[in-house]
């Protein structure tokens, strides 16, 4: 099991924030596995939620840059193999720790869109 991640956007309400380290990528810049990670990512169905290309759809983009849980190889690691609120299911029991590299390869592999139809979105 992977440890907590240590990320600077995340929110802690005081007190100690709890132990976490870091995670590196094993498949950094790795063509092969980003190709890889392409194929876990359409067989899982994550494209079901998050598009083609992860660009987004009723999921976020995934190659926007906005990231609500931090972007670092290990916070996007920590996001797919755990789980996030309101939708985004834990793959930790169903995917090896080695596909779920593959598809952060696979998602770093991606250019940012010239075009992101949030920018310009305020609350």
């Amino acid at each position: 099991m992977p440890p907590a991640v240590r990320s600077d956007a995340h929110v802690f309400a005081g007190g100690v924030a709890p132990p976490a380290g870091t995670l590196s990528n094993p498949f950094a810049g790795d063509r092969q596995a980003a190709g890889d990670g392409e194929r876990i990512f359409r067989a899982m169905n994550c494209d079901g939620c998050h598009g083609g290309g992860a660009l987004g759809w009723e999921g976020p983009s995934l190659v926007d840059g906005r990231w609500r849980y931090g972007g670092g190889d290990g916070e996007v690691f920590h996001s797919i193999y755990y789980g996030r609120p309101r939708g985004m299911p834990a793959y930790g029991g169903i995917l090896e720790t080695d596909g779920i590299w593959k598809i952060v390869t696979y998602l770093r592999a991606q250019p940012v869109p010239q075009d992101v139809p949030t920018e310009q979105w305020t609350p």
